[in-house]
C-alpha cells in the first residue's frame, strides 16, 4: 500500500523507498553512515544472574470477559498460561513501558488494547515474589478507523505508551496509535454512594410522590475496581503515522512525532498544536530522508533530540526559534568506505533513540549496532556495540523477507551503566558500559519455568558448532525482540516476545 502523499505517484514496487513498509514506517534511503569495526567484547556481563520472575500472556478481551470477576489474578495468569493457540495478530505487544516508580508496567498490542500489570506486594513470609507482576487493569485504548477522504484505513495499533509522573491517587498515561494520542486516567474506587432519595437501589429513578422521607447518601465499602477513562484525546494534527511520543519535563506539554514533522502539544489543549520540526520539503521527489524517532531532555525542557532514517541524530534547542528547522547540534559518524554495500543505507537507518537518565549520553539503535554519543562530542560515538553482526552475512535474504526493516528499540539501565536491546530468535542483549562484557540472553516457551536462571546462548559463525552454541542459519527470524523496558530503580526487566512478556530479575543471593 503507498503512502497518500501530496503530488506524489509513485510505481509500485516491492521495495520502493517510499513505499509503506511494516508498522507504518517510510521505508530506506541513501546514507553515509557505515558500520564501524565490531567492538571486542567477551561474554560476562550479568553471566547466569538473571532468573525469570514470570511469564505473562496479553489477556484478549474474550478471556476476561468469560472469567468470573472474583477469580484471583494469578489464577487468571496461570489459565493464560495453559492456553497457547487462542494468540492472533491483534495480541502481539506492540509496547512496553514501566512507570516511573516502576509498581505499574504497561503494554499495548496490535489490537489496540492497554493492559497494565501491577508488582506484587512484598511480604516476610513471600519474599520470592519480588519482581512479579499481575493484570491490574485492561482496557481498549483505539479502534481502528477509516480516513474517507484519503481512502486510508488507520490501524488501532498502539505504537507507543508514556506514563506521566504521578501526582495524585490516580495514573495518567499517554498512548498513540498512527494519527491520535489519547490521556487515559487509571484510578481505583472500593466505595459506592448508597441511600439516594431518587433513585432505587437498582438505579431506577423512583417516584417522586413515594418519597416522603429525606435520606442522607452514605458510602459504602465495595470490591476495589480499577476505571480507565479518557481525559483528553490529541487528534487531526498528523499527516503521516506517528512514530514517538515524549513527555517534556515541564509536565505540562508533550511532543509527538510523525515521518515528516514534530507537534509540540499542551495538555489541557486538545484542538491546537504547535509545529516545532518540519523537514517535509516544496518537492516531494527531493525527500531524502525521514524522521525515525524523536525525545524530549530528561531534565532540560528546551531540549530535545530525534533522529532520521539516514543514521543522523539532530539536538534542537526551542529558545532559538519557534520552527527547530536548523539544529543546534548534529551527530553523524562518516563512513568506512570499506563496510561500504547495497544494504548501507538501510541498515544505517535509527530505529530509536533514547537519553540516558542523566542527560550527558544518547544512545541510538540501528540495525546491527547500538551506539553510544556523548553531547559535546557529534563527529562520532563514544562506543559502539555490535548486537548481531553474524547477521551481516545474511541480509540479502533478510531483505527479501522484509526482516531487514524491522524496528528494535533500546533502553538504559536505571545507572546508565548497562543497556538493552533485542535480536532475532527470541534473544535480546545486554552491554556492560563500565567492564565491556556482553551477554545474550533467550526469552523463550521452553525454558520458561518461573525462578529458573537464565543460561548465556552463544551464537556459531563458523562450521564448528559446540554443544552450547546455536547456529545463525537455524535461527527464527519470526521471533524477535523488539520491545523491551527496564525498572527505573531496580534490575527487572521486561521483555515483549510476540503476545508473551517476559520479566525477569537479576538473582538476589
Amino acid at each position: 500500500m503507498l503512502l497518500s502523499l501530496p503530488a506524489l505517484h509513485l510505481q509500485t514496487s516491492e521495495h520502493h523507498p517510499l513505499l509503506q513498509l511494516p508498522h507504518g514506517r517510510l521505508g530506506p534511503w541513501c546514507s553515509p553512515t557505515g558500520s564501524p569495526a565490531p567492538l571486542s567484547c567477551e561474554t560476562g556481563c550479568g553471566e547466569g544472574s538473571w532468573i525469570l520472575v514470570c511469564r505473562l500472556l496479553v489477556p484478549t478481551q474474550v478471556s476476561l470477559l468469560s472469567m468470573e470477576e472474583d477469580i484471583d489474578t494469578r489464577k487468571i495468569n496461570n489459565s493464560f498460561l495453559r492456553d497457547h493457540s487462542y494468540a492472533t495478530e491483534a495480541d502481539i505487544i506492540s509496547t512496553v513501558e514501566f512507570n516511573h516508580t516502576g509498581e505499574l508496567l504497561a503494554t499495548g498490542d496490535k489490537g489496540g488494547r492497554v493492559v497494565i500489570f501491577q508488582r506484587e506486594q512484598e511480604s516476610k513470609n513471600q519474599v520470592h515474589r519480588r519482581g512479579e507482576y499481575n493484570v491490574y487493569s485492561t482496557f481498549q485504548s483505539h479502534e481502528p478507523e477509516f480516513d474517507y477522504l484519503k481512502s486510508l484505513e488507520i490501524e488501532e495499533k498502539i505504537n507507543k505508551i508514556r506514563w506521566l509522573p504521578q501526582q495524585n491517587a490516580a495514573y495518567f498515561l499517554l498512548s498513540t496509535n498512527d494519527k491520535t494520542v489519547k490521556l487515559w486516567k487509571v484510578s481505583e474506587r472500593d466505595k459506592r454512594p448508597e441511600g439516594y432519595n431518587l433513585k432505587d437501589e437498582e438505579g431506577r429513578l423512583r417516584d417522586p410522590a413515594t418519597i416522603t422521607t429525606l435520606r442522607v447518601p452514605v458510602l459504602r465499602p465495595m470490591d476495589l475496581m480499577v476505571e480507565a477513562t479518557p481525559r483528553r484525546v490529541f487528534a487531526n494534527a498528523h499527516t503521516y503515522h506517528i512514530n514517538s511520543i515524549s513527555v517534556n519535563s515541564d509536565y505540562e506539554t508533550y511532543m509527538s512525532a510523525d515521518d515528516l514533522r514534530i507537534n509540540l502539544w499542551n495538555f489541557e489543549i486538545t484542538n491546537q498544536s504547535f509545529n516545532i520540526v518540519d523537514i517535509k520539503p516544496a518537492n516531494m521527489e527531493e525527500l531524502t530522508e525521514v524522521i525515525t524517532a524523536a525525545e524530549f531532555h530528561p531534565h532540560h525542557c528546551n531540549t530535545f533530540v530525534y533522529s532520521s532514517s539516514k543514521g543522523t541524530i539532530r539536538l534542537c534547542d526551542m529558545r532559538a526559534s519557534a520552527l527547530c528547522d536548523r539544529h543546534t547540534k548534529f551527530f553523524e559518524e562518516p563512513e568506512d568506505p570499506s563496510n561500504r554495500s547495497f544494504f548501507s543505507e538501510i541498515i544505517s537507518s535509527i530505529s530509536d533513540v533514547k537519553f540516558s537518565h542523566s542527560g550527558r549520553y544518547i544512545m541510538t539503535r540501528d540495525y546491527l549496532t547500538v551506539k553510544v554519543w556523548d553531547l559535546n562530542m557529534e563527529n562520532r560515538p563514544i562506543e559502539t556495540y555490535q548486537v548481531h553482526d553474524y547477521l551481516r552475512s545474511k541480509l540479502c535474504s533478510l531483505y527479501e523477507n522484509d526482516c531487514i526493516f524491522d524496528k528494535f528499540e533500546c533502553v538504559w539501565n536505571g545507572s546508565d551503566s548497562v543497556i538493552m536491546t533485542g535480536s532475532y530468535n527470541n534473544f535480546f542483549r545486554m552491554f556492560d558500559r563500565n567492564t565491556k562484557r556482553d551477554v545474550t540472553l533467550e526469552a523463550s516457551r521452553e525454558n520458561s519455568k518461573p525462578r529458573a536462571i537464565l543460561k548465556p546462548r552463544k551464537v556459531c559463525v563458523g562450521g564448528k558448532r559446540r554443544k552450547d552454541e546455536i547456529s545463525v542459519d537455524s535461527l527464527d527470524f519470526s521471533k524477535k525482540i523488539l520491545h523491551t523496558a527496564w525498572h527505573p530503580s531496580e534490575n527487572i526487566i521486561a521483555v515483549a516476545a510476540t503476545n508473551n512478556l517476559y520479566i525477569f530479575q537479576d538473582k538476589v543471593n
